[in-house]
């Protein structure tokens, strides 16, 4: 069976997880290899703190692309692949990895994943999920918070520094390249039960 492979792109806190879930949800989680290009962070563990903090997590070559390329192209050809496991407290991957096994759906996630065109041209369905700036800045400022430790003040200088600028640059423009615009983030259930059913078509087909 070939599998169907659906790229997910958006701003940071965009709502690009919560569309994640619901075909996951959908079409069941045993259907499903999902890859987070978050996983693909390169490894800054070496850094002096200075250094780290001069990191541009939002431009593509804080990203090993060529790998998580090759992981996509691998789960197309029915391999299974080990994906990296990064800890952003440390600034650096893991020493273990998680084995994903191909599945008849394959979905990749991440802010960056409609620019590069090796990428974008393994991908059977192309997303982007789209909202309003301010939205998307709560909700980075509450995950950052909560889950990676930081501070309200590096998190907003952060943002300034280097999250609007890239997403000016690189996220916003990848747009042009989806197939399938949801506005209004996770809550627009109308676009999302489209993206299902196409999603379940799909796979009735491959299965007739």
């Amino acid at each position: 069976m070939k599998p169907l492979v659906i790229g997910i792109a958006g701003g940071s806190g965009s709502g690009k997880t919560t569309v994640t879930n619901a075909i996951i949800a959908a079409v069941g989680p045993a259907q499903v290899a999902l890859l987070q290009q978050d996983s693909y962070y390169r490894d800054f563990g070496d850094l002096s703190p200075d250094a780290r903090l001069a990191i541009n997590w939002d431009h593509p070559d804080a990203l090993e692309e060529e790998l998580l390329i090759t992981h996509v192209a691998a789960l197309r050809a029915g391999q299974p692949v080990a994906v990296p496991c990064y800890d952003f407290r440390s600034y650096r991957r893991q020493a273990a990895t998680v084995l994903i096994a191909p599945r008849p759906v394959i979905i990749v996630e991440g802010i960056l994943i409609l620019v590069e065109r090796d990428l974008r041209d393994l991908l059977d369905i192309k997303v982007f999920v789209d909202i309003d700036a301010d939205i998307r800045f709560v909700r980075r400022l509450e995950r950052d918070l909560t889950e990676r430790g930081r501070s309200v003040e590096s998190v907003i200088a952060q943002y300034l520094r280097t999250v609007r600028p890239m997403h000016l640059e690189f996220v916003e423009p990848s747009k042009r390249y989806a197939d399938i615009i949801v506005p209004q983030g996770g809550h627009n259930r109308v676009a999302i039960e489209m993206l299902v059913a196409r999603v379940q078509a799909s796979l009735r087909r491959e299965d007739a």
